[in-house]
């Protein structure tokens, strides 16, 4: 089973607000999935990211890839955390 970390989208029509999501690769965008992780809101300014780095980590390390975006989420979550 290959499992990917992706956005899962939440909200009304044309205000989106993304959950980030852990989940078999062949389920659909909102469909099943494993853990929620975290979520992003890009409607606020500015854009809001909050992410569990914990399971970020465990999950990468037991073979989980993510999307691109959410790969440039969560190095946006490691920056502002390493800024702090």
């Amino acid at each position: 089973m290959s499992v990917k970390i992706k956005l899962r989208r939440m909200g009304t029509k044309k205000k989106p607000f993304y959950r980030i999501v852990v989940a078999d690769a062949r389920s659909p965008r909102d469909g099943k999935f494993i853990e929620e992780i975290g979520y992003y809101n890009p409607m606020k300014d500015p854009v809001e990211i909050k992410l569990d780095n914990e399971k970020v980590q465990k999950w990468q390390s037991n073979g989980a890839q993510p999307t691109n975006k959410v790969r440039a989420l969560i190095n946006k979550s490691l920056a502002a955390v390493a800024n702090k």
